[in-house]
């Protein structure tokens, strides 16, 4: 059999440290003294509402037939908005399953996810278990790896073409909801060869045939129905299509690059042994970055994840949590000489990804 060669990877706390631990306890002592749960409770549960009748809500409005062409587009634009908010601020969280206390209710917001044309599935594998995991290793970190005409890890292969990276980049990150349509099967195939290695277990085949109805399911409701409904012609459907999903693609891509593209997110490569020389806590900071904490509209948006520090520390903590627990973190980061990498503002973010995205296209092999 040919060997795979997405081999597993170990931390090892190598300075026996014990940031983590003491951290952990800090943190626990947050919860405790103030007698509030992990979870989100009434704040999640009211931002959930908000994002689903945007999304939803401007999609039953299109299908009323009560408004002009110009109106629909419109609406599109507001579906696209929508969408990445219940991406970043509903199904996020219940897929890690800190929206709330209750599996059957994280199980119902995250299956969320289908109404974006995704799979909750295959998030589960690629999002919590690689990517929180193995976050910004080459291989086994999707969110840096491979991506068409991007190059996002030192480890790819350089092209020509990823000197201008930084020009097109955006228009790339557009299609990323859409790409769930083709993409989530291709990780059938990828995770049996990482199965190979034990990263994950091989594709189930019951998760298959869910894959393939939420696809169709999701294509009847998106595409067809409009079609039916309103007697739109095919093209005047794509232009809305397209919109939406170019909207709710550049959003989610800009924000989800902003937290491991960016100067002084690290990306470590692990030894011949397939070891990486730090604790697992330790190797989240040195690999994350926060953004833009301090504005709090953007921050109440985007389900918290300007505070990706956190975020990947805790991630079975609600984001709602995250703005009050960044000074623990912070100061324990700071006690034990670890790097708080905290970009000022979204622009500071946002200029430094850009930075990164020539720094990547210009760099030599």
């Amino acid at each position: 059999m040919k060997p795979s060669k997405y081999s597993r990877v170990k931390f090892l706390n190598k300075d026996k440290s014990l940031f983590f631990s003491v951290l952990r306890s800090k943190v626990d002592s947050y919860f405790h003294e103030n007698q509030i749960q992990k979870t989100g409770g009434q704040k999640i549960m009211v931002k959930a509402i908000c994002m689903l009748s945007l999304y939803l809500g401007s999609f039953a409005l299109i299908l009323s037939g009560q408004c002009a062409l110009w109106q629909m587009w419109l609406l599109t634009i507001l579906m696209g908005v929508g969408v990445a908010g219940v991406g970043m601020s509903v199904m996020h969280d219940a897929i890690h399953g800190s929206f709330s206390e209750h599996h059957w209710i994280n199980r119902l917001f995250g299956a969320s996810l289908y109404l974006l044309g995704g799979n909750v599935y295959n998030w589960e594998i690629q999002h919590n278990r690689l990517h929180h995991t193995f976050t910004n290793i080459h291989e086994v970190d999707e969110d840096i790896t491979g991506k068409f005409l991007l190059r996002l890890s030192c480890s790819d292969k350089l092209k020509r073409i990823h000197r201008f990276q930084h020009i097109y980049a955006f228009f790339l990150y557009s299609l990323m909801t859409l790409s769930f349509l083709w993409k989530d099967f291709k990780e059938i195939a990828l995770y049996n060869e990482m199965s190979k290695t034990g990263l994950v277990k091989s594709y189930p085949r019951n998760e298959i045939f869910r894959l393939l109805i939420g696809k169709v399911a999701y294509i009847l409701v998106i595409g067809v129905l409009p079609m039916v409904v309103l007697n739109l012609s095919f093209g005047q459907w794509l232009i809305g299509f397209m919109t939406m999903h170019a909207i709710a693609g550049l959003i989610l891509s800009t924000i989800f690059q902003l937290a491991h593209v960016v100067e002084g997110a690290h990306q470590p490569s692990p030894d011949e042994k397939g070891n990486i020389e730090n604790s697992w806590a330790i190797h989240q900071l040195n690999t994350t970055s926060n953004f833009a904490s301090r504005n709090y509209l953007l921050s109440w948006y985007i389900g918290g994840l300007d505070y990706q520090i956190e975020h990947h520390l805790f991630p079975h903590i609600s984001h709602v949590h995250y703005r009050y627990i960044s000074p623990i973190v912070r100061s324990t980061a700071e006690e034990y000489g670890i790097l708080y990498n905290d970009k000022a503002s979204f622009i500071n973010g946002l200029d430094s990804h850009i930075r990164m995205l020539k720094h990547l296209g210009k760099l030599a092999n």
